[in-house]
């Protein structure tokens, strides 16, 4: 019966009633997250006083101009997140899209239990010295949940060092294939001083908007915003214009089919271009979102395409899942939706995955030791997190979950659209993976700061964008609450 009332809310879209669904979830909705909190409670504006006192502190010896708030972690539980004044949000950010399950979930807190604390003391080295259970597993973790057709794969830290290796990786493939034979000793010897033939003149492609880190390498592919890149050196790496679909896409295909053709025309041409001027294209990457520049998204047949522009050229296709990867669009890998004739050669990944780094086809790993390589290449805790989540996933079919969840979300935010049309377009969505635009940045800055004094943390992307980005866990009764305080938000701004 309860289930039946959410979903007729959903169904007449009257998400101004979140304050009876409010009483619903008091009595009996029940949760994958044990213990989970049922509504926002706000004490304070966000920042509240005690935010704004250890911001002061932390100020005087650190950056401090991108904190939020400060949380009170053993408060928080499931998909709310408790600040240290008492306000209790539903999260929607969820760490910068990184937490699989939410707070205090009991399948990560059972992870820390006595007997991984000796290799969690000690750090290992793992491309050294790794523990006894390491080949296991990095079997029942990542390779678990390897994408289709990829089954090496090479641990790293973060998102930003994830890709700077994957780069790496496809700039000593493409070298390796041509090269045919090992290194002459003028090879090695003009590597020490940057210049050919050792340190040979190569380049990524990537796209216009996207993100991928803040390392050079990955800070040199990323042309999402200025500020990122401002006073840093970068390569001269070719950039393509990723496609600006129109919304609703139903109402668009024509021009969306144009748009994209149009893209992969100049895809090619900068192949072209770079190699003419003496810096192949070693490797293109792409995001199958571009979720920092706006959560902008392009079709399979997109995909598909720049696929065979890679393989005509000889080069590698490297597909970013750092914030897409782990099931939030509704499948394990976004990329999988897009049906490619075969798999990408690279794929890589962090945030939700808990550790970083990247899959790749078994040809590309290096024959010597010690090129891609980093003190601790990854952490062995986290894998062991990664392991419950993955089975908490399988447990709970939280993939299915996520797809369910994500139509509620993606059909509320329609209906709001078409009731505040002056205020929000384009809602869009993958899975629970979902965002709307608004008027323009200072309407989204102004909705986004009413949603967080209601109870509701979402963030910012873009220029004008609000992404959704919540936990796995995030439910349909979850979503609900979240339309209805938006509609409630809205409503105040008309």
């Amino acid at each position: 019966m309860l289930r039946r009332l959410i979903a007729g809310v959903a169904r007449h879209r009257n998400y101004s009633s979140v304050f009876a669904l409010r009483e619903v979830d008091q009595l009996a909705i029940t949760s994958n997250v044990d213990g989970e909190y049922h509504v926002p409670v706000m004490k304070t504006p966000v920042p509240g006083p005690k935010s704004m006192q250890l911001l002061q502190e932390m100020d005087a010896v650190t950056q401090t101009t991108t904190v939020s708030f400060f949380v009170d972690y053993e408060s928080s539980q499931g998909n709310f997140v408790m600040d240290v004044d008492g306000n209790l949000l539903l999260d929607l950010h969820t760490q910068i899209a990184s937490l699989p399950l939410g707070y205090n979930h009991p399948a990560i807190r059972s992870v820390f239990r006595e007997a991984n604390f000796a290799t969690a003391a000690s750090r290992p080295a793992l491309g050294l010295y790794p523990p006894h259970d390491y080949p296991q597993l990095l079997k029942s973790s990542l390779l678990s949940a390897a994408p289709p057709g990829l089954r090496n794969v090479t641990t790293m830290m973060c998102g930003s060092c994830s890709n700077e290796n994957a780069y790496k990786s496809a700039f000593i493939w493409y070298k390796t294939k041509r090269r045919g034979r090992p290194p002459t000793s003028e090879e090695l010897e003009t590597a020490i001083s940057n210049e050919p033939p050792g340190s040979p003149k190569l380049s990524i492609l990537s796209f216009l908007k996207g993100f991928h880190g803040r390392t050079i390498g990955a800070l040199s592919s990323s042309r999402s915003k200025p500020l990122h890149k401002l006073d840093i050196p970068a390569f001269d790496w070719p950039v393509a214009p990723f496609p600006a679909l129109k919304y609703p896409l139903k109402d668009f295909e024509r021009e969306n089919i144009q748009e994209e053709n149009r893209c992969l025309e100049q895809v090619a041409d900068k192949f072209e271009q770079y190699r003419r001027k003496g810096c192949p294209v070693a490797a293109a990457v792409v995001e199958p979102i571009q979720a920092e520049g706006g959560d902008r998204h392009a079709s399979p047949n997109f995909f598909r395409g720049l696929q065979q522009i890679c393989k005509e050229n000889g080069s590698s296709l490297i597909v970013d899942e750092v914030q897409t990867g782990c099931g939030l669009t509704g499948t394990m890998w976004a990329h999988e939706q897009w049906n490619l004739p075969e798999s990408p050669d690279y794929v890589t990944f962090a945030k939700k995955m808990l550790v970083g780094g990247f899959f790749h086809r078994p040809e590309t790993k290096p024959k010597e030791g010690y090129r891609i390589q980093s003190t601790w290449m990854g952490e062995h805790t986290k894998l062991l997190m990664l392991e419950a989540v993955l089975g908490e996933m399988r447990k709970e079919n939280l993939l299915g979950q996520v797809r369910e969840t994500g139509a509620v979300l993606l059909s509320g935010l329609e209906a709001l659209e078409n009731m505040y049309p002056s205020l929000i377009r384009n809602s869009r969505g993958s899975g629970s993976f979902c965002a709307m635009d608004c008027r323009d940045e200072r309407t989204r800055n102004h909705l986004l700061a009413k949603l967080r004094n209601r109870g509701f943390n979402l963030g910012g992307c873009g220029e004008q964008t609000i992404r959704v980005r919540p936990a796995l866990v995030f439910e349909p009764r979850h979503a609900n609450l979240f339309l209805g305080g938006l509609e409630s938000a809205l409503r105040d701004m008309m």
